[in-house]
């Protein structure tokens, strides 16, 4: 005999008792979903205007110098910028001097910065007022700090009358073009001066994060002075020096003002030659593809300094 099946009894809404349905679920749950989902998108939206502003100041212009690098006169496609950009002599003079300053300036400003770090650390006497002296550079422009520069090394500067009333004779032309070492000891003498001290105050928070335990640790355990540096403070202030090594070859990258106000144009940098090419050349086709290796030299020595100084859990997470 077959099975007979018993229909379920229904209500008059047309539903089985004991059902639950969407209109049974408390308003208090349905509105949790809502409140997680404006949760979640709130960082967005506040992160949104300084991102459209980012792109506005930064994106848009990069991609008009992209366009403007690659365009020709007739505006197709074209190298003829690079080309023309290549055949100058002056460019390949930028390209030696600008690695030439990043070379011989940024290790001389980090050696500096961390020996100044050091001697404000140890507390002596009067070294809050040694930290502002050496912070006063950071409120000069870098136009002003050029001119102050070039009162002292000019022909009738400070430098050489100082040197006349010595009696090393009538002085010298430090920054004749005849001179190029003696420009470029001008230009990394007003570049250190200028910009050391933005590594000094990065260096200093680093180390005011560094636990007095962690010294007084090794000093129980026997280490001298410089094992304590070594194996102490510079582990736990990469993360400090990572950022100021960025920093400072991003800017070295984009000095200029400095060495306009002391050198004009006998000593090149691309930055310069990118100023050059686009007010007095009128070409601001080759200007974009000079301020094209300027941005791609920086991004590549950033990544360079930036997986130089990796910190070994970043490493791990990378894997």
């Amino acid at each position: 005999m077959p099975e007979t099946t018993t229909p379920k009894a229904t209500n008059h809404e047309g539903t089985t008792p004991g059902s639950v349905t969407s209109d049974a679920t408390p308003p208090e749950a349905r509105a949790k979903p809502r409140r997680l989902v404006r949760r979640n998108r709130l960082p967005y939206l506040l992160v949104l205007p300084s991102f459209v502003f980012m792109v506005l100041l930064l994106g848009w212009p990069t991609l008009v110098g992209v366009r403007e690098a690659f365009t020709g006169s007739g505006g197709g496609f074209t190298l003829d910028n690079w080309q023309r950009m290549a055949a100058e002599p002056r460019f390949w003079q930028a390209v030696r001097n600008t690695l030439l300053l990043i070379v011989v300036v940024v290790p001389v400003q980090f050696a500096l910065a961390f020996g100044m770090a050091m001697l404000l650390q140890s507390k002596l006497r009067g070294s809050r007022f040694y930290f502002y002296l050496w912070a006063v550079p950071l409120a000069v422009s870098d136009l002003a700090a050029g001119l102050v520069w070039l009162s002292v090394f000019t022909d009738r500067g400070y430098l050489n009358s100082a040197l006349s009333h010595l009696g090393f004779g009538d002085g010298f032309s430090w920054l004749s073009y005849q001179n190029v070492s003696t420009m470029l000891l001008a230009v990394v003498l007003a570049e250190i001066w200028r910009s050391t001290s933005l590594v000094l105050i990065i260096v200093v928070a680093g180390m005011q994060m560094i636990p007095r335990e962690f010294d007084e640790a090794a000093q129980v355990f026997g280490g001298n002075a410089w094992q304590r540096v070594r194996h102490v403070v510079l582990p736990m202030l990469k993360p400090n020096l990572q950022v100021a090594l960025v920093l400072r070859l991003i800017m070295a990258m984009q000095s200029f003002a400095v060495a306009q106000a002391l050198t004009g144009r006998n000593f090149p940098l691309l930055v310069g030659e990118t100023y050059e090419w686009f007010t007095a050349l009128q070409n601001p086709a080759v200007a974009s593809a000079v301020a094209l290796v300027v941005l791609g030299v920086s991004l590549f020595a950033s990544t360079a300094s930036l997986r130089l100084l990796r910190q070994p859990q970043a490493e791990v997470g990378l894997r």
